[in-house]
C-alpha cells in the first residue's frame, strides 16, 4: 500500500503499479468543513492519470488521503451530525467524480493537537461516529469501498480513541511506525524501528536517560523505545484483528548533526535538532557512495543506520534489507500488509525499497 504525492519528474504511467496492491493519492484538502482540492483543476488531472494506471494493474485500489501532518479543521467538522454529514456528503461526490475505491482518513490527531491543529475532548466520540457514517456511506455504492485510517505508532494516540469501535468501521489502520524518534528530538535514534527494543538494551545512553524522564513525567506511556512489533502487539492486545493492521516503512531517513563518535552515534545527543528528512534516493546517490558513511546494523530494532565520523554525522532510515523484514513480519505475523511513506521518495533505479518489499511478498 503505497502513500503517493504527485511530482513533475515521476508521473503516474512511471509508477511501477503491477508491485502494489493499494495506491493512495495525498493528500485532498478540507476546506470549508468539505473534501475538495483547492487547486481541482490541476490536482483533479494528476488524481485522474493515476485512476488510468487501473488499465496496467486491473486489481489495484487506488484511494484518496485527505489531511495529513498539519492539516486543520478536522475537529471541527467532526462536531456535529450536521457538520460530519456535510463531509460524508462531500466525500461521496468526490469519490463519484474521480472513481475511486476508497477514502483514508489522516487525522492528525483526534483529541491531540499535531502541529498545532485544533483539538478537543470530543473528537474521540466524534471520529467513532466520523467513521461510522462513513462506512454507511461508502456501503452504499454497488462495487465495494475501502475506508481506512493513519494512526499513530505509539501507545497514547490510542487513548484519545476508540480503538475497537472505530475497527468496526475501518476496512484497515494504517499505523505510522515512523518518525519513532522525531524531528524534535535532539537524541539519535531509530525513526523506524521493527525489532522490539528494551530499555535495558539502551543502558547508559544519553538516549536512555531521555526516555526515563519522559516516562517519569507521563509524556511516554512507555519507558522502552517505539517500534512497529511494539504497537501490533499492543493494538492486537486491545482486540484489533491483526488481519486490520497495516505498518508503515519509511521510504526516508532522518539526519542529525553535531554526533558523538560513541556506539556510533546511535541513542547520542547530539549537537542540536536534527538536519531534516532525507529522501531514500538521496541517501543512495549522496550516502551510501560516500566512504565516509559507514553503515551499521542493529540487532535488537531490526533496523540500519549510518554514521560519519567525519562530519559528525548520524542516519536512521529504512533500507532494502529492512524493509524486507518488515515485510516478511507482516506476512509470518499475519497482519493485513505493509505500506509506506511515500512511493515518490524511492530511488527510481533497480534495486528499491518497492523492488525488496514486493520480492519478499512473492517468496
Amino acid at each position: 500500500m503505497a502513500y503517493y504525492v504527485p511530482e513533475r519528474d515521476y508521473k503516474p504511467e512511471q509508477i511501477p503499479v503491477e508491485q502494489l496492491t493499494h495506491i493512495i493519492y495525498s493528500f485532498a484538502n478540507l476546506v470549508d468543513g468539505e473534501m475538495t482540492f483547492r487547486k481541482p483543476e490541476e490536482a483533479g488531472a494528476k488524481l485522474a492519470a493515476l485512476v488510468k494506471q487501473k488499465e496496467r494493474n486491473p486489481d489495484l485500489k487506488v484511494m484518496i488521503a485527505i489531511g495529513g501532518w498539519g492539516a486543520d479543521g478536522f475537529s471541527d467538522m467532526a462536531l456535529t451530525e450536521e457538520s460530519r454529514a456535510k463531509f460524508i456528503a462531500s466525500s461521496k461526490a468526490f469519490i463519484e467524480t474521480y472513481q475511486l475505491d476508497g477514502m483514508d482518513m489522516d487525522w492528525e490527531y483526534p483529541g491531540i493537537s499535531g502541529a498545532g491543529t485544533k483539538a478537543r475532548p470530543e473528537d474521540t466520540q466524534n471520529f467513532t461516529a466520523l467513521m461510522k457514517g462513513l462506512r454507511e456511506m461508502l456501503d452504499t455504492f454497488e462495487s465495494p469501498k475501502l475506508l481506512t485510517f493513519a494512526s499513530a505508532g505509539w501507545k497514547r494516540y490510542y487513548d484519545f480513541i476508540e480503538t475497537t469501535e472505530v475497527m468496526k468501521y475501518a476496512d484497515y489502520t494504517n499505523v505510522m511506525t515512523y518518525d519513532q524518534v522525531s524531528g524534535v528530538s535532539i537524541y539519535t535514534g531509530h525513526h523506524t524501528p521493527l525489532g522490539d527494543v528494551k530499555s535495558a538494551d539502551i543502558a547508559g545512553t544519553p538516549f536512555k536517560a531521555h526516555m526515563d524522564s519522559l516516562y517519569q513525567n507521563g509524556d511516554n506511556l512507555d519507558p522502552d523505545p517505539r517500534s512497529a512489533q511494539k504497537i501490533v502487539d499492543f493494538l492486537i492486545e486491545k482486540g484489533v484483528d491483526p488481519k486490520q493492521i497495516v505498518i508503515g516503512g519509511a521510504f526516508y531517513g532522518r539526519v542529525w548533526k553535531g554526533v558523538p563518535p560513541t556506539n556510533n552515534g546511535l541513542y547520542q545527543l547530539s549537537g542540536g535538532l536534527h538536519v531534516g528528512w532525507m529522501a531514500y534516493h538521496a541517501i543512495r546517490e549522496k550516502y551510501e557512495t560516500d566512504s565516509n558513511f559507514v553503515r551499521f546494523w542493529d540487532d535488537k530494532a531490526q533496523a540500519p543506520y549510518m554514521y560519519n565520523a567525519k562530519d559528525s554525522l548520524m542516519l536512521s532510515y529504512d533500507d532494502t534489507v529492512s524493509v524486507a523484514l518488515k515485510t516478511r513480519y507482516a506476512m509470518e505475523k499475519g497482519i493485513g500488509g505493509i505500506m509506506f511513506w511515500e512511493l515518490g521518495n524511492d530511488t527510481k533505479q533497480e534495486g528499491s525499497l518497492l523492488d525488496a518489499i514486493y520480492k519478499e511478498a512473492q517468496k
